[in-house]
């Protein structure tokens, strides 16, 4: 698999990753089992880069990986920390960096992490220049070998990525989030700031396998969060609605029904191919997920008429409602 750059890490890295948040909790129940067999099949297809935290499972995504990598020495892991606790500016503290970092490395068994991300802090914490001093501390005391910042919306990946030592930046950008294409994309590729791409599928919409009447189960936070009241509601489906949502599913599985790959297979495609985007990284809660997923790394360019298909679905279903929110 074709391998880029990790922004100021200077890692190389599979343009298609995985997004281990399935591994731990929030996407119904996982067994220990299945979450190697998805880590194996990964590696197995060229994947090289894991994105996990410190709260998925709380730490159960990242003991797996510490426990993968005894044998994979090979791959990139980036952890966030940050949400442990209450989001508030002033629990952003070194003290808690040093206890978030040390657990981290505990559970993944390394010395030094490969990546540590903000995980979707106030903008405040993003703003202030005692997050990057501090962050700039534990990169010269060995605990961290670089960092980045995971947003939710545009303004804090602009702030981050003018911070000199920012070396990566996470954000949702998929066929139904667009917003990032404008000023996000261009800013990091001109600062030589890696973008880790999230939420690849719109939470399974893209993969067009839904319709209104599915359902998910009550421990998946495609049940429990629709309205935002767990986290920002950007994070499951995107923030679009479920009803439109599909119908714009729909649209774009027809769109691409021609192309001889799934329209899931597709959608990773689209934001691989983006200018600027580093890595994807779709979740996979079994191995024929995985290795779908990191086929999709290897599909030829695009045709026009599915870019300009993917823009006009876009500003049909999203652009009025969500453009402006993130």
């Amino acid at each position: 698999m074709e391998q880029r750059t990790l922004g100021r890490t200077g890692r190389p890295v599979s343009v298609v990753g995985l997004g281990t948040w399935q591994l731990g909790a929030d996407w119904g129940e996982v067994s220990e089992d299945d979450a190697l067999a998805v880590l194996s099949a990964s590696t197995d297809a060229g994947v090289t880069f894991f994105d996990t935290a410190d709260v998925y499972g709380d730490g159960r995504s990242e003991q797996v990986i510490g426990r993968f990598l005894r044998d994979h020495p090979e791959v990139t892991v980036a952890t966030k920390m940050g949400r442990r606790m209450d989001q508030l500016p002033e629990n952003y503290t070194m003290d808690n960096f040093r206890a978030w970092t040390d657990r981290s490395r505990r559970n993944l068994g390394v010395d030094t992490l490969d990546l540590v991300q903000l995980h979707c802090p106030p903008s405040a914490v993003i703003d202030a220049d005692a997050t990057y001093d501090d962050l700039d501390t534990l990169v010269d005391e060995g605990a961290i070998a670089a960092y980045g910042v995971s947003v939710e919306t545009a303004d804090q990946a602009l702030s981050a990525i003018a911070r000199p030592n920012v070396a990566s930046i996470q954000i949702i950008l998929n066929a139904f989030r667009l917003k990032p294409l404008d000023r996000v994309l261009p800013a990091a590729a001109e600062a030589g700031v890696g973008i880790i791409a999230r939420v690849p599928l719109a939470s399974g919409l893209l993969s067009g396998r839904y319709d209104e009447h599915t359902t998910f189960a009550a421990d998946d936070h495609r049940t429990y969060n629709r309205d935002g009241s767990a986290f920002d509601v950007g994070e499951t489906f995107s923030g679009v609605d479920f009803e439109a949502g599909v119908r714009a599913a729909q649209e774009f599985s027809a769109l691409v029904r021609d192309l001889g790959v799934t329209p899931a297979q597709a959608a990773l495609a689209w934001v691989v191919q983006q200018p600027g985007v580093t890595t994807v990284i779709p979740g996979a809660r079994n191995a024929d997920q995985a290795r779908a997923n990191a086929a999709a790394g290897s599909i030829d360019a695009l045709p026009a008429d599915v870019l300009e298909g993917v823009t006009r679905i876009y500003d049909t279903y999203f652009r009025a409602a969500i453009h402006d929110r993130w």
